[in-house]
């Protein structure tokens, strides 16, 4: 039996068929592959990014407690010399007691203390419920800006959108 004219055309595509589509595999793959690896990269970078931001933060904080402990030493002794003058002021305008009685200017001072101490205590406790951790809020953003460019890039059903069809 012989072959119809043009058979032999027929069979050289076929044949050619499965080489082209494995090209074309080959290529999808190498484009997996390359957007695969890119997007490990972008994850690792916004990882690093989140590290330093996060690391700059906590030597700044660290930088400002100290600075700020040192302060306090200061400002402790200084209260400190301040407020033996007051508890003897007290003593001095207190109409209790002989000469002997000077430790109730020192109890009058105490009770002062605890008042604004309480008062200082309750402040206190509302900033810190108000502050927040050192959150690497730039690396955050930059990962919705990537979530929101892949996603406008890919409709629901998986197929590329009208951005990734340029279309308008």
């Amino acid at each position: 039996m012989s072959a119809a004219p043009g058979s032999d055309a027929r069979e050289d595509d076929r044949r050619a068929a499965p080489a082209g589509s494995a090209a074309a595999t080959q290529n999808i793959a190498t484009a997996i592959t390359a957007v695969s690896e890119r997007a490990t990269l972008l994850v690792r970078e916004e990882i690093e990014l989140a590290k330093a931001e996060v690391a700059e933060k906590a030597a700044k904080l660290a930088k400002g407690a100290v600075v700020g402990i040192a302060a306090g030493v200061f400002i402790l002794t200084a209260l400190f010399f301040v407020l033996i003058g007051f508890a003897w002021l007290l003593y001095y305008e207190l109409p209790i007691g002989n000469a002997f009685t000077y430790f109730w200017g020192f109890f009058a001072m105490a009770l002062i203390l605890v008042v604004l101490g309480v008062i200082a205590g309750l402040i206190a406790a509302r900033v810190v419920k108000k502050g927040s951790p050192p959150v690497p809020s730039m690396a955050i953003e930059e990962a919705k800006k990537i979530r929101e460019t892949v996603s406008a890039g890919v409709d629901g059903d998986g197929h590329a959108g009208a951005a990734g069809r340029g279309e308008s």
